[in-house]
């Protein structure tokens, strides 16, 4: 096979410094990122030079570099690149591209994935080991649930990462990517489905992906419409996907309860996800499979409990950081505190891990006191401003959601809310269920939400 095939370059000069950036937010240098690979540092020069790397060695750096995608900073390298490869050429290329960061450049900002090597992922024992142990199992099934911005996508990469490293398949399918014709009826979207796994389990295997998708076309449509769309899917999963692997499959589903929105799936398809796992049980074949359920809720929809994944496997609910956590946390933001500031920024936010990190991020950089921070927190000047607003345009576009949440901050009224509001609200993060009383979650959120009704 020609080098170049065999080899990835970083595409641009945009994706260049995004890589750069990535690497200075969670490493102190070339070489410290060389040895958790275990590389040369002279393969991770010529990466951040935008020289041939060995394809492997390039997915494995962006994986460590907290980027998922790496075909989207990918580009096949020049001729004239892979013969100066081969000449020994780009071996001279072993300084930074870039002058050695300040210590507050190695701070993340706090959004979307931790990376798998970041210092400010904070672990919440026991749960990740429970997790790992788990997705050892063969036919396990894992349920992570907590509501907005608690880290469950983070959680679910190292689970992705420790079900890798022992050498399963692993596909992760988040239903945010979805688009509305695909839920129109259950066998569009069961169909849609299967696609999706096919698309993710053979991107580097187009034989093997054009024989699954074959098979599918062959057998799948004739049996949906004489025995029904989930036959069909079980009866292809049995027969067809998982002999054709040579490893176990971990499926990964994010997003989950977008489904909830459409009861003329969700019944089914959930029903489905349960019968799969429970098949481990019985037939050698579906030990094969491994599940990850990742949702904010799942309480407030009408299901036969006999039916639904969610109380079989192992239950994962993310909580909020302990002080504890929060003051490790502080520390590794080189923040001289005390369990004083802690209990300071706790009596506003509580253990909130985004807004946690988001005030220890801007008080690192001196962005803002502590003090002034608190002070300004549930206004516009504030810096949890935008996030403030995003809730609240998501209150004002759903007027029912408004007016339970108006209530609960106001406390003025005892009404009893209907469950799908309730829900609807905790999945947002922004209130917590006790008992049959709803409370904001935080005196950020009473504050500000008294002033924006």
């Amino acid at each position: 096979m020609p080098r170049s095939t065999r080899s990835a370059v970083v595409r641009d000069e945009k994706c260049q410094q995004k890589v750069i950036d990535r690497l200075h937010g969670q490493y102190l240098s070339q070489q410290d990122l060389a040895e958790y690979l275990k590389i040369a540092q002279g393969t991770v020069s010529k990466f951040l030079n935008r020289q041939p790397v060995d394809r492997r060695i390039f997915i494995e750096i962006c994986e460590a570099l907290g980027i998922e995608d790496w075909r989207s900073i990918a580009a096949p390298p020049t001729r004239k690149q892979v013969d100066e490869t081969a000449n020994g050429g780009s071996q001279e290329l072993t300084t930074s591209p870039t002058p050695p960061p300040s210590p507050n450049s190695y701070l993340e900002y706090p959004e979307g994935l931790v990376a798998l090597t970041s210092r400010f992922y904070v672990e919440r024992p026991p749960v990740e080991n429970y997790c790992f142990e788990e997705i050892r199992k063969p036919g396990s099934l894992i349920c992570i649930k907590a509501p907005q911005k608690m880290g469950k996508s983070s959680l679910l990469m190292r689970i992705i990462q420790q079900a890798k490293k022992q050498g399963d398949a692993t596909v992760v399918i988040n239903f945010e990517l979805g688009e509305k014709q695909f839920f129109s009826n259950l066998s569009t979207f069961l169909r849609w489905f299967c696609d999706r796994i096919i698309l993710e389990l053979t991107k580097d295997n187009q034989v093997l992906g054009t024989e699954l998708l074959n098979n599918l076309d062959a057998d799948y449509w004739k049996l949906a419409q004489t025995f029904g769309a989930k036959v069909a899917v079980k009866d292809y999963f049995e027969r067809h996907l998982l002999p054709q692997l040579n490893q176990p499959l971990t499926l990964a589903l994010e997003e989950v309860e977008i489904l909830f929105e459409y009861p003329e799936i969700y019944k089914d398809f959930f029903g489905l996800l349960r019968i799969m796992h429970q098949e481990g049980s019985q037939q050698e074949i579906w030990q094969k499979l491994r599940l990850v359920i990742v949702h904010s809720t799942e309480a407030y929809i009408p299901m036969n409990i006999n039916q639904s994944p969610f109380n079989v496997g192992l239950p994962v609910e993310l909580l909020e950081f302990t002080p504890e956590q929060m003051l490790n946390l502080a520390k590794r933001h080189q923040l001289e505190w005390s369990d004083t500031e802690v209990q300071q920024l706790r009596a506003t936010i509580e253990g909130h891990p985004f807004l946690v990190r988001l005030a220890l991020y801007k008080i690192t950089h001196h962005e803002i006191t502590l003090d002034r921070l608190l002070e300004t927190a549930p206004t516009a000047a504030g810096i949890f401003s935008n996030h403030l607003r995003h809730l609240g345009l998501i209150l004002t576009e759903q007027h029912e959601l408004g007016e339970a949440m108006k209530e609960v901050v106001n406390g003025t009224s005892s009404a009893k809310f209907s469950d799908p509001v309730k829900y609807k609200l905790k999945a947002l993060g922004l209130v917590n269920l006790l008992n049959d009383e709803v409370q904001p979650r935080n005196e950020l959120y009473r504050q500000y939400f008294q002033n924006f009704f």
